[in-house]
Order: C-alpha cells, then structure tokens, then sequence
C-alpha cells in the first residue's frame, strides 16, 4: 500500500522537473549580439590591445568544482580563481595606421587581461585550462606568442604575474613544485568546532564563503601558498625567491633591488575574509633575505564600523625614488567617533631603513588617497568627512615632512557636477605609476556631469594657479572619452566614441587641431533592430520639491499619444542634501546595447521602461533610514506621475523591479504601497536582523537603532504584500548581506500570508548571473511574469 502512494506522488514530480528556458527570439537575437572589445594603449604609445570577452561562459563552466575559503572561491583543478573573467581573443593593433594582427591564441583560450613591459616592447597574458594557468609572452612589434614551459601560475590570491624594470624579467607566483596533494577531510571531525570572545567588541559585516573548520585552513595553505620566482622571458629560465608562502603583496622597488612583501598568515578567522588575517609586512633583496621588518598586523577583527585597521595601511613605494616606503597610519586608534584634531598621518621610510619612518603629512579626516607625482616630491592627499560626506584633496610636498599642504579641491562626494575629474597617471620606466606631470600642469579625465547628462572631458590643470583648461569634451549629441594619451601635454589621445545610433568606436585626435579625428575600428551596430528606440531623460520634482529623473525607453514603433504598460526599474541611494539627489548622472548618448539579464529587454516587448529612476532618500548620514518608506514610496509615485503625465504609461500597468538593495526597494514598494502590478526582485536581502551590523550606508547597529531596522525590513511586512513578486536569487550568491536564505524565507513568508510569489533560484550563480543557461532563464522568468501581471492587467481607459 505504501510502496503504490509513493509511486503515485514520485511520478508527477519527475514529469514538472523544471528544465532551463529560453526567452522570445527577438530577445536572443540581441542577447547574442557580440559586444565591444576592450582596448588596452602600450605604455611605448605606439601599439594597442583589442581583446574580445566572453560574456556568456556555458553553465558547465559554472559548475566546475569550487572552494569556499577565506572569502575566496577557488577552483582546485587548476589553482585558479574560479569563473575568473576573461577573454578569447587579442588583437594588436598598430596605432598609426590602425593595421591589424590577430594574435594565434590557443584554441578555446581564456585569458587574462594583457600585461605590457614598461617599455611597451612586450606583453603578457595568463591562460586558463582545465588543469592550469599558463602564462604566455608576446613581442608587440611582430604580434608573435609563446607560451612560457613549465610555469605553473597560483593565480589564487595577490598578484601572479608583473614585469620589472628590466623589461626582460616577471616577478611571477608559483604552485610549490613538492607541494604533495591536497589535504584529505577527515571522515570524522577530530572535536567540536569552537569559537570564543572575551569581551571587547568586533563588529563584523555578513560574509560569505568563511574558513569553518580546521580542514579549511589546511585546504587554504595548500592552495593559496605560492611561490615567488623570477622568469627571465628570453630563456624561460626561474630563480625562486625565498620559501613559499601566501601573498597579499609582492612588489618591487623603483630600482629593483628590494621588495615590498606581505606575507598572511595563521591563526585564521571564521568570521572574516582572507583581506583581515594577520600579515608580516617586510623588504625583502633579491635573494629573498629580509632586510627590514615593517610591521606584524594582527587580525582585523575589532575595526569599528567605518573605521580603519591600527598599524601602517596603503603601503607602497615612491615611484621616483630608488627605495622610499610610504604609508598611512591612524591617530584616532581607527574610531570615527573619536573627536581628535587629526585621524590619520602619511610616513615615509628611506632606504636603508635605519632608524625611524619621517612624518610628512596629517589629515584632518580619514584619508582616502595618495597620487604621487613624477618630478619631485609633488604629491596630491585626499581625506574624507563622513558626517557631511565630503572630500578634500590637499596638494603636498613629499620632501618637507610636515608640510601642511594646499587645498585645492573640496566638494561633497554625492556632488556629481563639481567632480574635477581624477588625474592622468602613467607608468614609469621602473613599472611604478605617477602622475603624469608637465611643469606645473598636471591631466584630468572626468565623466562631465551635467544637468543634460555626462560629457567627458580632458582638463589642463595648473597646480600653482589652481585653474583649468578644458582641452577635450564629448560633445552633446555623442558619448567620448578619452581612452589614452599619445604624448605627455595631452595634445593627442586615444578616444572611445559612441552615440544613441553609433555602436562605440575607438579613434585617435589631435587635440591642438580642428582635424577630425582618425578611425583606429570600425565596428558595425550589431543589433540594428534596436535603432528605432527612442530615448530621452526626464526630470521633474517630488511633492516635497526633491528634483528627480528619469530615462524614459520608449520601444521601436512606439505611437506618440499611447499608454503603454510600464516598467520602472531602480536603486534607492542616500543623500545629504536635495540638490546632490536631483543631480543627473549617465547619457542618453549611450549606444543600444543590452546585455545579461537587462530590464531593457522589455522594450522588446512592447514596455515602456522608466530606467535608473531616482529614489533617493535624502538626510542625515545617522538618521536618514528613519524615512526610508516614505522617500521610496513618494520617488515612485512621483516617476509614475510623471510619465502618466507625458501620456506614455498605462497607471493601471506598471511593474517595478530591482537588483540587490533594488530588490529590498521592490518589496518595501508592495509591502507599503498599491502602485504597481506586480514586482520583480533579484538577489535581494529582505530581513535587516540578518545584516545586524550595517548594510549600504546604516552605520547603526540593530541594538542601536531597532524600530528602523524592523520597519525597513520588508520580511517583517510579509503580511502585506499582495501585489505578485518574483523572487530571483543566484544559490551561490557571496555578496555581503544577501545570502540565498534571505530570498528562501522571503518566499516562505509571503506564500504563509497567502500572497502571490515565485522563487527561482539559479544553481551556481553568484550575486551577478554570467551563465548563458541562467541568463536566457532569468529572460525568460522576468517576460513571463510581467507578461501575465502587467501587460495582462485591465486597461485604464480614463482617458480614452
């Protein structure tokens, strides 16, 4: 009896096993579309590299085996990164008359970003197999490779491959030649597993992919320990450098002789990544000696929120001296909510190290940078204000220690339109990168910020007079920017241009002339269907007089005056001030390319799509969240408003939907609100007593501030949520605060308070989908479900 009811119940759930679908053709003629290749500029100027990605790895390459290990995922048949991007083909591409070698890769190659010499006259490239990672050589003059024999790259953690000064030698990473077999798991754990603290505090975030046994710290020595070696290019020839041991930094002096080298190492942390273990910091000589030591940090484990570590951060060397260490160190023990007059200084320590490291510079509030420049001490320092969000930079002179530095920028980090842009840097013969410099001029690049919408520029910046010259702008009816310098003024540069019509492009321009500028590709619009979209921003205020925006995607065909159902699509961030959350960022100068799972793909459908729609939650750093609902809410209603006004939505069709902290405003929406038909949700964190610690910018405890954590927190309104949502979810999803479980309850309590909801969760995806199976599937699910709750939905025929 029993043996034919098991039968009856087993049969019908073989028949439902759901398999992977496909979206409307339409859809995968697009989706499949191949994308611009990148361009990397030689350091010589003279040569560039095309590299074509592959966007799409097939799900058999996601569910190659992984290990989860300090914050690492590794793949162990070939002591690589697993599902490491990368690429299957490079182009060299000669740069005064745009001719063209296609290099001979291997078949089915998957390789590394390239590496040029400091010179330019050589590059290199890792290669991913089965079974190893490789690492290949090439002559840029001639386009030949070749791949270095019996080098077998630990490409697990810190940087596996450089090239010195020399430009003849790589400082590369190794797998241990006797390192044996990995460590077998024991078949039954030697005891309980135990974790203990004595009563000083240690917030820590939520993370994924933790050590949690001691057969994890044996499986992580094995695979992340390296060796270090020199690779003479020419012979192929290796000279091992010391023991082995994992590397968080290996890196060479300015003249070649030293070099910078942190070490991890035990005891391990259960709770946090690899980044926070304990490191020895020291200087090696080429031999492998220590010659100084430069500090033993221990376990970042009591860092407060939004603090610093105590002991020397941001090491590095000076990239025009032989053998200068700089560093930074806190004055506020790493607190932000200590009030002392200054939170961090800047130290240098000369080569040969003796006595104590000099300091050259204090900054008033948490630094957040250090650019050196290539002639003398010029140096620019940036420091951070977090109650007012604000940013400084300071001009310095790293040759008159305590130099009390000249401010030359200040501005609100959320204040898009006064960004002076960053600075040209370029890297030095040693393979150290500084700020490029001339006289007194320095470069800038920056996105251009306007109320129409970004125009990237090239600035001329005087350090002593503190003026700009604008030498470069996109102009309004395309998207420019500049890729590469071709000479030290900036007179000519490397540009990559597109527009709404015209797939991107790279060309050269000769900024001193009205030329116009010289095609160095030719790439034709791979998706010409698409053309006939129309695009627009939109701007328009809250109730409350917050100014918002809009791009409004209108599908190919569209007839002016028609209500279309409606997608708006978004990520709430927080602001201090009305005016930086009404700021407009982005073009509608981009070409019309969509890719993964896109919302834009709707359009293909016959949506509307109010794209990137601000919801900004405006107000004090600490308290701001108190009215998080009611921001959210009053954005939406106001963007909804907005285009029923331009008479391009359907109010009684529209759906809203999001990634991560998008996801978490997708369900306050329908939790709180009764403006849309049904919502889309994706790898999204739903119950805030899960992430107790923090999450985007909350810098309160859930002890600290209960009410707001509860009423933020779209699980606890489960009840509420009538309106159909569908739950996305990557089951490897490592990003922090949105592990898997958070959409699985989500599920369960909306199912156990009788809404409707679907949960879909994609086997070996992270936080961002990359399989082609999970893709067309996510395609697929986010058409079905708007298809039959929003474009289904009853008409408003008010107007008709």
């Amino acid at each position: 009896m029993y043996r034919c009811m098991l039968l009856a119940i087993t049969i019908p759930l073989l028949a439902d096993t759901p398999t992977y679908q496909k979206p409307p053709k339409e859809i995968l003629d697009v989706l499949d579309a191949p994308g611009t290749p990148e361009l990397w500029v030689s350091p010589s100027r003279t040569h560039g590299m095309l590299a074509q990605a592959e966007t799409y790895p097939p799900i058999a390459e996601l569910a190659r085996p992984m290990l989860r290990l300090g914050g690492l995922r590794i793949d162990p048949r070939n002591n690589g990164p697993h599902l490491a991007p990368h690429f299957k083909s490079f182009t060299l591409l000669k740069l005064d008359d745009a001719s063209e070698v296609k290099l001979a890769t291997p078949a089915g190659a998957k390789m590394g970003a390239p590496r040029f010499s400091p010179d330019g006259l050589h590059f290199s490239f890792t290669n991913t197999t089965a079974g190893t990672v490789d690492l290949w050589v090439g002559d840029t003059q001639t386009g030949a490779v070749r791949q270095m024999e019996n080098v077998r790259i630990n490409a697990v953690y810190g940087d596996p491959e450089q090239w010195l000064g020399d430009n003849r030698t790589m400082l590369v990473q190794l797998i241990p030649a006797k390192r044996g077999k990995p460590p077998e798991e024991p078949a039954l754990p030697p005891g309980p597993h135990i974790q203990e603290s004595t009563g000083r505090s240690g917030p820590v975030r939520t993370y994924e992919d933790m050590l949690a046994n001691t057969h994890d710290e044996a499986l992580f020595d094995f695979y992340a320990t390296a060796q270090a070696a020199f690779l003479d290019t020419t012979t192929g020839k290796l000279t091992l450098i010391g023991k082995p041991a994992i590397y968080d930094t290996l890196d060479p002096s300015p003249d070649g002789n030293h070099f910078l080298m942190t070490t991890v190492h035990r005891p391990y942390s259960y709770l946090h990544p690899v980044y926070d273990f304990p490191k020895e910091v020291q200087v090696w000589n080429r031999q492998g000696v220590v010659e100084h030591k430069v500090a033993s940090l221990p376990l970042a484990d009591r860092v407060p929120i939004e603090g610093v570590p105590v002991g020397p951060r941001a090491i590095r060397w000076r990239p025009n001296e032989s053998a200068t260490l700089l560093w930074v160190e806190a004055l506020d023990g790493g607190n932000p909510k200590e009030m002392v007059p200054h939170r961090d200084h800047v130290l240098a320590w000369k080569s040969p190290f003796a006595g104590q490291p000099v300091e050259i510079f204090q900054t008033e509030e948490r630094f957040a940078g250090l650019q050196m420049g290539t002639q003398g001490g010029f140096a620019i320092v940036d420091d951070y204000e977090r109650n007012r969000r604000w940013h400084r930079t300071y001009q310095i002179d790293l040759d008159k220690p305590g130099d009390k530095g000249r401010l030359i920028w200040s501005r609100s980090v959320q204040d898009a339109y006064k960004d002076p842009g960053r600075p040209v840097v370029r890297r030095q013969p040693s393979g150290e990168v500084a700020i490029q410099q001339i006289g007194d001029e320095i470069l800038l690049l920056g996105l251009g910020a306007t109320p129409t919408g970004d125009r990237p520029f090239l600035d001329r910046f005087n350090m002593t007079t503190q003026k700009s010259q604008r030498i470069f702008q996109s102009s309004e009816s395309s998207f420019e920017t500049v890729v590469a310098l071709l000479d030290d003024k900036g007179d000519r540069v490397v540009t990559r241009r597109e527009s709404s019509t015209e797939p991107p492009n790279f060309f050269v321009r000769d900024l001193t002339s009205n030329a116009p500028p010289r095609a160095l590709t030719h790439f034709q619009n791979p998706t010409p269907q698409l053309a006939n979209i129309q695009k627009q921003l939109v701007t328009y205020n809250r109730p409350d007089g917050v100014p918002l925006s809009f791009t409004l995607y209108l599908p190919p065909g569209y007839k002016p005056g028609t209500a279309l159902p409606t997608v708006i699509w978004a990520y709430p961030r927080e602001f201090n001030d009305a005016d930086t959350a009404g700021q407009i960022t982005g073009s509608t100068q981009r070409f019309n390319r969509f890719s993964g799972p896109s919302h834009l793909f709707f359009l293909l459908r016959g949506y509307a799509i109010l794209d990137n729609a601000s919801m900004p939650v405006v107000g004090t750093p600490e308290t701001v969240n108190n009215t998080y609902i009611e921001q959210v809410v009053a954005d939406a209603k106001a963007a909804i408003d907005k285009a029923v006004e331009m008479g391009v939505t359907d109010r009684n069709r529209v759906g809203v939907g999001g990634h991560s902290y998008g996801a978490f405003m997708t369900a306050n929406l329908l939790a709180h609100s009764d403006l849309f038909k049904a919502g889309i949700a994706r790898s999204g964190a739903y119950n805030r007593t899960l992430t107790p610690f923090g999450f985007q910018s909350e810098r309160r405890t859930l002890w600290e501030a209960p009410e707001s954590y509860m009423r933020m927190s779209p699980f606890m309104n489960a009840d509420k949520i009538k309106t159909p949502i569908l739950l996305i979810h990557g089951e490897a999803d490592n990003n922090q605060g949105t592990f898997p479980i958070q959409s699985e309850r989500m599920y369960q309590a909306i199912r156990g308070n009788g809404g409707t909801v679907r949960y879909v969760t994609l086997p070996y995806e992270s936080h961002g989908y990359s399989g082609r199976e999970s893709i067309e599937h996510t395609l697929y699910e986010m058409v079905n479900w708007f298809d039959r709750y929003v474009k289904g939905a009853a008409k408003d025929t008010t107007n008709e």
